[in-house]
């Protein structure tokens, strides 16, 4: 059951690569302001891994410009895009549940929206991976659930089905601090009405 929840994951955002980007490209919302939290701690080259970079706009974009980035995501459809929109970061087409980087790898990860549709069963081993590819002091800058949601599926989001999966916010706080993280700051924010108008917590976290 794993694998068609990825699958219809990576169908539906196959399905609207170009609907979902021209959404996302609309404005750049309090989601995207907490980038500049993450880059004002990094030096300029740093290594930056962007887990789940869809088309690589906004966000892997606004990285691009100052640091060495790697965007990962395994829709084909959203790296074709992404390949052509930041062409100065690296692409990988790839599941980031089975990223095999060597440790301390990155100075930086970022993630948003993408753990959410990854069982939720899943989501401490790939904090874990998070933790292992980051450097010593590297930072970590998540999208996670706010809410208890064991699984959903909707049939008809922005044109298409998508599952999601996640843990309540306190939860989720926890497993980033089990897996040797110090959190640096945890704020929910509520996502644009055209993509559900739901909450999302947002994390910055250290590898100490």
């Amino acid at each position: 059951m794993v694998d068609e929840h990825k699958k219809i994951v990576r169908e539906g955002y196959d399905t609207i690569a170009e609907s979902y980007l021209a959404a996302r490209s609309e404005s750049y919302p309090r989601d995207i302001e907490l980038l500049q939290e993450l880059t004002q701690r990094l030096p300029k080259g740093a290594r930056v891994l962007d887990a789940g970079c869809g088309s690589g706009v906004p966000v892997t974009r606004i990285l691009s410009q100052s640091f060495n980035v790697v965007g990962v995501d395994f829709s084909e459809e959203q790296i074709r895009l992404a390949r052509e929109l930041v062409p100065e970061a690296e692409f990988i087409c790839q599941d980031i549940t089975g990223l095999d980087f060597a440790e301390e790898s990155f100075d930086a990860i970022c993630s948003y929206y993408a753990i959410i549709h990854i069982p939720r069963d899943e989501h401490l081993g790939l904090l874990q991976s998070f933790y292992r590819m980051l450097k010593i002091s590297g930072l970590a800058l998540l999208c996670m659930g706010a809410g208890d949601l064991p699984e959903d599926i909707a049939d008809d989001w922005l044109g298409t089905r998508l599952y999601w999966s996640h843990f309540d916010a306190e939860t989720n706080l926890k497993m980033i601090v089990d897996c040797g993280f110090r959190i640096i700051w945890s704020r929910r924010i509520t996502e644009q009405l055209v993509f559900g108008g739901g909450e999302h917590l947002f994390v910055l976290a250290q590898k100490d």
